[in-house]
């Protein structure tokens, strides 16, 4: 990635197809300063051509807004990217083959660094045991996060130099660590990768989102995630190099903290509890697979004074809460925070939870009348849902079947906004929409415009932006083009569709995501009027 163009061209698009809705039928636009200029017809643009720095032809690809991923973690995703990924091996074997061999390439390191392993899935049925992960490595310290980042497991090297560990809240021999043996020895791992090191990653991370159409990402870090530094440095490069827009949450109960960090809010993986894979989430009944509620971080008393908090100072608050006893927690102390501040200032804040996965309907009810946005993972449904996955195993077939609602949040009028979690799911857009849209769960799916919707304009939308995530004059030049097959209407009652897909209704249309069918292929990111990436032979 390269410095920031001083100044955006001024650019005519034309012959494709041009997702506003401002026209439905648009084949041309005109972005000039930054922003759209003016969206419409191919014969009309030609009243355009002499005026412009350059001309696209778009031999009928798509131009739609640029997608928000909102929850990434940055530096963890490009270490992932150029380091040891474990989210693919199919058994126990292969992964610790996949240490072993990781370990061997890399003989400088001072830490070995992995992600992505899950027990779940393999048919030994276990996570590696930490003599097998000191065999592999040859003794060298190694830190090896779950899926869900909620809990890892370490070489007896790491431990060695992660002082007080052993004795440790989530320290128990023999088993994964959580709690707060994980975030000590995560801070452990992570202090050993140098600056050029996380720059690099960091580096990786945004240049991979921007070829996959990610105009913006919602960095969520926080003490118990990556550093100080690891965020300002990452707020830095992204301002001063070409790439995305970051936008940045800090998980702290310290206000100022957040400000002085440069951060939009208080907010993001401000941990209420932990993840269903690692028995983390917190549950108002015990585990299927086990005989307790996983693991409370933060109580309804708390969140109400952090609420009251960021509300008074004027910056967003936001949780991840993830069990049904988590997201009870949140309703109860935001509840409280409005009794406090006023359900007008609460409301207008737009406050954040981010996965509140295990609702019901009066949880739901609540982020309605309290004005919270769902800060959601469709991809979590794909990879973990079913009744054979594992929410299954973990809760039990029925009160798997009621997680991750979409359907019932966009009725009840509950702003969504969607993310990936990466390094938890990859970044991967469309792949997104098609798991809302084709949710294992039915009655939870939505249609896939209105998927389209929550990860392009729904992240604008959560943090505090109406004006942006869709291409209509005045609205920044944030968009990507795809070259795809033919566009079509897709939404769950075939009755909607039909009607859609007539012209007389003016809906524009998307690529069709059935699954099975090949998605949309990036073909340039425009962030603010600049070219961010091109498709290589493009």
């Amino acid at each position: 990635m390269s410095e920031r163009a001083p100044q955006p061209k001024t650019v005519l698009l034309r012959r494709g197809e041009v997702h506003s809705p401002a026209d439905p039928f648009a084949t041309a636009m005109v972005v000039e300063r930054g922003q759209v200029a003016w969206v419409g017809s191919e014969g009309a643009a030609d009243a355009f051509a002499d005026g412009v720095d350059e001309i696209v032809d778009l031999d009928g690809a798509l131009v739609a807004p640029a997608f928000t991923d909102a929850h990434v973690h940055t530096t963890s995703t490009g270490l992932a990217l150029t380091g040891l990924d474990l989210s693919g091996a199919p058994s126990l074997a292969a992964a610790l083959a996949r240490v072993r061999d990781f370990a061997a390439a890399r003989p400088q390191d001072k830490v070995l660094l992995g992600h992505g392993w899950d027990a779940s899935r393999w048919p030994e049925g276990r996570p590696p045991r930490r003599e097998e992960l000191d065999e592999a490595t040859g003794g060298r310290p190694l830190y090896l996060s779950r899926i869900d980042v909620h809990s890892a497991v370490a070489t007896t090297a790491l431990l060695d130099v992660t002082p007080g560990v052993r004795t440790a809240a989530g320290h128990v021999d023999g088993e994964p660590l959580t709690r707060d043996a994980h975030h000590a020895v995560r801070a452990a791992a992570f202090a050993a990768v140098t600056p050029a090191q996380r720059a690099e990653a960091q580096r990786a991370a945004l240049a991979h989102a921007v070829s996959l159409g990610i105009g913006s990402v919602h960095e969520c870090g926080g003490p118990e995630i990556s550093s100080e530094d690891d965020f300002t440095d990452l707020l830095r490069l992204a301002a001063e190099e070409s790439g995305p827009r970051v936008v940045g949450y800090w998980a702290e109960q310290d206000v100022d903290k957040a400000r002085e960090l440069g951060a939009l809010g208080a907010a993001g993986d401000l941990f209420v509890d932990g993840a269903l894979g690692s028995h983390t989430a917190c549950l108002h009944g015990p585990y299927a697979d086990a005989d307790h509620t996983g693991a409370a971080f933060l109580d309804a008393a708390e969140v109400a004074a952090h609420v009251t908090a960021c509300t008074e100072a004027g910056l967003q608050a936001g949780f991840h809460a993830i069990g049904d006893a988590a997201v009870s927690a949140v309703v109860e102390g935001i509840r409280a925070a409005a009794e406090k501040t006023g359900l007008a200032r609460i409301r207008a804040a737009r406050h954040r939870v981010e996965h509140a996965e295990m609702l019901t309907p009066e949880t739901i009810a609540a982020f309605a009348e309290l004005g919270l946005t769902a800060s959601v993972q469709p991809a979590f449904d794909a990879l973990w849902g079913g009744d054979e996955g594992m929410y299954a195993q973990r809760l039990g077939v029925e009160r798997a079947r009621t997680l991750n609602p979409f359907a019932a949040l966009l009725r009840t009028g509950v702003p969504l906004a969607f993310g990936s979690d990466s390094p938890v799911t990859p970044l991967d857009p469309w792949g997104t929409v098609r798991a809302a849209a084709f949710h294992r769960t039915p009655g939870h799916r939505v249609s896939v415009r209105a998927a389209f919707t929550a990860h392009t304009r729904g992240g604008w939308r959560a943090v505090g932006r109406d004006d942006a995530g869709v291409l209509v004059p005045g609205a920044p030049a944030d968009y990507a083009v795809w070259r795809t097959d033919e566009l079509v209407v897709q939404a769950p009652d075939d009755r909607v569709a039909r009607w859609s897909t007539d012209p007389r209704s003016g809906t524009p249309g998307l690529p069709d995501l059935t699954p099975g069918a090949g998605l949309p292929v990036c073909l340039r990111t425009v962030v603010g009027g600049r070219t961010v990436f091109v498709r290589p032979s493009e």
